[in-house]
């Protein structure tokens, strides 16, 4: 998943430099290596050395840039894009709405680029212990990136108890979604899954007679 080609990115950004465009391609090689090297012989038979090979780099170089071969998998550019976007809804546009928005944009956009990787990642999470305990350690990472967007929007303490709860209470949540999907083999729309999670978020527990519930409407 490549920043440069991400519709979420502000109007006019500026151009990088050549020093970070050979940086941007180094990390898509690297992951990209790593993708096919676990789609051809799995997860626990793919090792740091192998990518490296592949993708043309030294394994410090792999290491330089992902510390752990969960990192490969787990991490992408969509952190800041995603939160430039929260940041740039109205003002007075609901927080979750806002949120809404811009998860429908980056599923979207993840499925229509690159679905097999999608598809990879929320399955490798489900089946690798490895790769789903650190999922949830970098989820404090990106929660503290959204508490500040929500601190932006709010004009909220970014670090107050009430920011901290709601914003891994919304990460733990998305994770939860993610297995969900995969568990039952991707059949449901994802974008829909996060908005029934968001829905839960926000009026909490359906009745039992909606027990199950379905896509927002």
């Amino acid at each position: 998943m490549t920043a440069a080609r991400t519709p979420l990115t502000p109007a006019d950004p500026p151009r990088p430099g050549l020093r970070e465009r050979k940086k941007t391609k180094t990390r898509e090689a690297i992951r990209t290596a790593a993708y096919s090297l676990i789609e051809e012989q799995g997860y626990e038979a793919t090792t740091v050395e192998q990518i490296a090979e592949r993708a043309e780099v030294s394994p410090s170089t792999v290491f330089r840039y992902f510390p752990t071969k969960e990192d490969i998998v787990l991490t992408d550019e969509y952190d800041q894009p995603l939160l430039a976007e929260l940041t740039a809804r109205p003002a007075d546009e609901p927080w979750l709405d806002s949120v809404r928005y811009v998860m429908r944009r980056a599923i979207g956009l993840a499925m229509a680029e690159q679905p097999d990787v999608t598809l990879l990642r929320a399955r490798l999470m489900l089946e690798v212990p490895a790769v789903r305990s650190r999922m949830t350690e970098s989820l404090s990472e990106t929660g503290r990136l959204l508490a500040e967007a929500i601190a932006v929007r709010t004009g909220l303490d970014a670090d107050g108890l009430e920011v901290r709860v709601h914003t891994m209470s919304l990460m733990g949540g998305l994770l939860e979604v993610s297995k969900y999907w995969a568990e039952r083999g991707h059949r449901d729309d994802f974008a829909d899954l996060v908005d029934r999670a968001l829905d839960v978020f926000e009026h909490g527990l359906p009745t039992a007679t909606s027990r199950g519930g379905g896509p927002r409407t």
